[in-house]
């Protein structure tokens, strides 16, 4: 009897523990359970769709896709590894990637092998699916920049999304891996540029082999973006900028929008998509900064192009007329130190003094007008604050007040701080895009514009989404006055900017030297055509390129070959 009980509490002591794994299998753990067993037995498989194309004006393509082979390996049991990763192997004509192959089959997940296969590689790796199930091949649409460098800096590059940009995006739909815009329109419009990514999904049974199809999300295509610029004005551009450091701004003085615009050095979007990281690492290490685009996120000084500045704030605040004259005697003793004019010009009235660009009459008009008024007039005409462009990283540059001076040194402001503010120098700094727009108010006689490149999202226009032109409040005859001077520029014998006189069509502009020890000088250009009736603002900025000359001689070259191609 007792060995009978002792069997009898044993065996229900067992069938209790079974119960109760039972239980916890179907009950405590099922829904698990199930949702681990419906996973290992259904594969899915991506599908990007394409990222929007970028267009210029006329509709001509400079950002698309192309279509990319990859190597997918789907793992299942039964395929001989070793003989399978050597035929791919063999075909590749590489190892590389092909130790992932082997470590797939220790997930239950699709693999990427391989990427960017030729078209020939495809074909001879597809045709491999007979003998080894478990591979596919996938196309899918990558980016490619058929004008390679061109407008680089306006279009940015593609790359895989960083932490910074995950942790801002991620409530967006942004995930690890995704490939997301860096720089110019592709991080600006990212948004509407990324596709959305598709797929299918399938069952498959106990060794890994698809059995049959469960469903399939179509993927979507990003949205076109349209910019304003032209791309047969940008070649002009950037073939007259050459390899020289600096940038080239055109842009329709009347609505802001950026007919082109290059910065030089540039790079090859492409590299970017290659992965080549060698490559990649030189861009960023380079001291040439190429991946800096100095037409907005460059701060100069401005040199005599300020001069616009100090005429206007003086004619406006009625310390001058058309007809006040100074004696230009090549220097001027402002307190202790002399300040120097690059010429000995004689007597100058505005208009002159705008035409040789004589520093003395502007050192004795700054110190008439006074820094604060400067300050301020510089502020009106949009420089020290950003401009409203639509592309990421613009420099606001800096114009410095006695104000300013005294919160940020506790230093006082002298006389001579005011002389040197009055040719643009000092600290002031600008950016070739402020300049261009600050030129475009004595263009359409009065207007602050809103520079922009963008000019329409997958058809809908973007023209309303941009602020309208603001009126300056400067009197015509202050334009006129200066208008005269800039023309005058161009025209007179004795004009700094008259190597542009020889140019079919009527220039007016100013030139610019800004010193930036112990370099040499920076080389400014920027005007506007044709002069009755203007239609364009160009701005030429050289980085250390010399006196405003050189500036000239590639306007002149842009303009010239304008005008061959008739595009004036």
């Amino acid at each position: 009897m007792n060995r009978a009980r002792i069997i009898f509490w044993g065996l229900s002591l067992v069938f209790l523990l079974l119960v109760a794994g039972l239980f916890n299998l179907e009950v405590i753990r099922g829904r698990n359970l199930r949702g681990l067993g419906e996973k290992n037995c259904i594969r899915l498989v991506s599908q990007r769709g394409s990222r929007g194309r970028i267009v210029d004006r006329n509709g001509l393509l400079i950002a698309g896709n192309r279509i990319s082979y990859d190597l997918i390996l789907i793992p299942q049991e039964g395929i001989r590894q070793n003989d399978m990763i050597a035929k791919i192997s063999r075909v590749l004509g590489k190892d590389a990637g092909l130790e992932r192959g082997r470590l797939s089959f220790g997930t239950s997940m699709p693999v990427v092998i391989a990427n960017n296969l030729k078209l020939r590689e495809a074909v001879s790796l597809g045709q491999l699916k007979i003998d080894f199930p478990c591979i596919n091949i996938q196309a899918n649409p990558v980016r490619g920049y058929p004008e390679f460098k061109l407008a680089c800096h306006l279009l940015g590059y593609l790359g895989e999304i960083d932490r910074w940009r995950l942790t801002k995006l991620e409530d967006y739909g942004y995930k690890t891996k995704d490939i997301v815009g860096f720089g110019g329109v592709e991080e600006k419009y990212d948004y509407y540029l990324r596709d959305e990514e598709g797929g299918v999904s399938f069952q498959v049974d106990h060794r890994g082999r698809p059995v049959r199809t469960l469903g399939f999300k179509p993927p979507v295509n990003g949205k076109d973006v349209q910019l304003t610029i032209d791309v047969r004005i940008q070649k002009i551009v950037e073939g007259a900028l050459g390899d020289r450091k600096g940038a080239v701004i055109i842009m329709n003085p009347y609505n802001g929008e950026i007919l082109a615009l290059a910065s030089s050095p540039g790079f090859n979007p492409n590299a970017f998509l290659a992965k080549d990281s060698s490559t990649v690492s030189r861009l960023f290490k380079d001291p040439a900064a190429p991946m800096i685009n100095r037409a907005i996120s460059g701060a100069y000084p401005a040199g005599s192009i300020f001069k616009l500045v100090v005429a206007a704030a003086a004619l406006e605040n009625r310390k001058i007329t058309r007809h006040t004259s100074f004696l230009c005697q090549g220097q001027l003793k402002v307190g202790r130190q002399e300040f120097k004019c690059w010429s000995t010009h004689g007597t100058q009235d505005i208009v002159d003094a705008l035409i040789h660009s004589c520093n003395v009459f502007f050192y004795r008009v700054g110190l008439l007008v006074g820094a604060q008024a400067i300050h301020d007039y510089a502020l009106r005409l949009g420089l020290s604050h950003t401009t409203g462009f639509d592309l990421p990283y613009e420099k606001q540059g800096f114009i410095p007040s006695p104000l300013l001076k005294k919160i940020s040194t506790f230093k006082n402001w002298f006389d001579g701080d005011t002389a040197n503010l009055s040719i643009g120098q000092g600290d002031v700094l600008v950016t070739p895009l402020q300049i261009t727009r600050m030129m475009a108010v004595f263009a359409n006689k009065g207007y602050l514009v809103n520079p922009h490149v963008t000019k329409s999202i997958n058809g809908k226009d973007m023209f309303r989404y941009h602020k309208k032109p603001e009126k300056v409040n400067l009197r015509p005859e202050t334009i006129n006055y200066i208008n005269d001077g800039l023309r005058g520029v161009i025209s007179d014998p004795g004009g700094t900017g008259n190597v542009l006189s020889t140019v079919g069509v009527a220039i007016a502009g100013k030139t610019g030297t800004a010193q930036a020890p112990p370099k040499s000088s920076h080389a400014w250009f920027s005007g506007f055509f044709p002069f009755k009736s203007p239609r364009f603002v160009i701005c030429v900025f050289l980085e250390h390129g010399g006196p405003g000359y050189y500036s000239c001689l590639v306007a002149k070259r842009v303009i010239e070959e304008m005008l061959e191609q008739g595009l004036i």
